[in-house]
């Protein structure tokens, strides 16, 4: 079992319980899934960009990504439906609780001049996103092997009915937010 699920089992449970005054242990919201977005916008060019974003996607996630294509042409954007312009991967279970361990713990406070995460950042509905400008933060990345530095979109969706219980629970997991 990973060290983020024993502390949720033994500290998160407990906390949520007395703060928000849960009747049942089952009422407590959990994490449900993580879903990590690249997208690739010199992929039209270039097909061999988005190569390199899978590549760097599928070391830092640990999981295969699938190829997002394009919904609409918008010619501004010299875009056509069906073109492929990026990546995502979805995690769940373990594999989402290491993964969420390693960026609150080791990848970002990588971040320069990093102060915390915005607490505003919730949908509504529970779910948090939060923006990385580089990839290089995760320690799986290595400086010399990537083509190009590029972001990415990660999506933390609970099954928290309000935004503040969202909050209590990811600032419980050791969400680092901006006091």
């Amino acid at each position: 079992m990973s060290r983020m699920k024993e502390n949720y089992k033994n500290n998160i449970v407990p906390g949520m319980i007395k703060k928000f005054g849960y009747s049942n242990p089952m009422e407590v919201p959990k994490l449900d899934k993580i879903v990590i977005n690249m997208g690739v916008g010199e992929a039209k060019e270039n097909p061999k960009a988005l190569e390199g974003a899978i590549a760097d996607l599928t070391q830092i996630a640990g999981q295969k990504p699938i190829i997002t294509k394009a919904k609409k042409s918008i010619a501004n954007f010299k875009v056509r439906e069906g073109m492929q312009i990026g990546c995502k991967v979805t995690l769940r279970g373990e594999k989402m609780y290491d993964f969420a361990d390693r960026l609150i713990s080791l990848a970002l406070p990588r971040v320069r001049d990093f102060r915390g995460v915005s607490a505003d950042s919730f949908d509504g509905r529970g779910n948090y996103a939060l923006g990385i400008k580089e990839q290089l933060i995760f320690p799986e990345i290595s400086y010399d092997k990537i083509d190009k530095v590029r972001g990415m979109d990660i999506v933390f969706v609970t099954t928290a009915k309000t935004d503040e219980e969202a909050k209590e629970l990811l600032a419980l997991m050791g969400m680092p937010f901006v006091k």
